[in-house]
């Protein structure tokens, strides 16, 4: 870290949680490892997501667990942890971290750095920068791709992969933060809000884990282009 907290301690990761008993005792065990906060939110899963996030838990103070009784979709176990998380004490920055081991700690710290030292209220991870593109599956990238060409706004803020999952922001954006749409669409949605807010955004080139547990669980090229259509649609509802 260049400035700020070196333990991260104003920190908040925000992990949505559906149906991951396999993989989230290790995802959530090794974050805390470096961010002491952490938050998962466990959207009505049916096997033993929450146990396992219980047992890490143990052996770490500052993992927190909140449960929705019923499945909402991603963008509403986002929206929770948020609150939950600008609730805490000394909360700074904010970090929405994927339950399925695809996002890497290091590359939270740089985004944590940068926002720490730039004048940007949000840094967006990106897969299509530096090379890495070759990494993301086929019918990935070229869903990724469609949803970037299908939305103007995305490109007019210059993001080139607006539903990365991995984005880092400060309490600017977490106090104004609204999410309406309660799926996976949540993410053109965080673009709308971007744009009506003015947040000052920029990108962060990271690596994206493809593990065999992973790829399947991506989206299709067909629900790319349906989560622009939600996004689009309910972009015209906000303004």
């Amino acid at each position: 870290m260049t400035s700020g907290s070196t333990s991260n301690d104003d920190v908040w990761l925000v992990i949505p949680v559906f149906n991951e008993a396999e993989v989230i005792r290790d995802v959530v065990s090794a974050a805390a490892r470096t961010f002491p906060n952490i938050v998962c939110v466990d959207d009505g899963s049916r096997d033993g997501s929450s146990a396992e996030i219980r047992a890490a838990a143990a052996s770490a103070d500052g993992i927190r667990l909140v449960r929705h009784p019923v499945n909402l979709g991603q963008g509403a176990a986002i929206q929770t942890g948020v609150e939950y998380a600008r609730a805490q004490p000394n909360a700074r920055f904010f970090v929405t971290f994927d339950a399925d081991g695809q996002h890497r700690v290091e590359d939270v710290v740089a985004m944590v750095d940068r926002l720490r030292s730039e004048p940007v209220d949000i840094v967006v991870g990106t897969r299509f920068a530096e090379g890495r593109s070759e990494s993301v599956p086929l019918v990935r990238r070229m869903a990724l791709r469609t949803i970037v060409f299908l939305s103007p706004r995305t490109r007019r803020l210059g993001l080139t992969d607006a539903h990365n999952g991995l984005r880092a922001f400060n309490r600017t954006v977490a106090d104004d933060l609204d999410l309406m749409m309660s799926g996976m669409s949540h993410a053109s949605e965080f673009v709308a809000l971007i744009d009506h807010y003015h947040w000052r955004v920029t990108e962060q080139p990271v690596t994206i884990l493809y593990t065999d547990y992973s790829r399947a669980k991506g989206q299709s090229l067909i629900n790319g282009v349906n989560i622009v259509a939600d996004g689009l649609l309910h972009g015209r509802m906000r303004k």
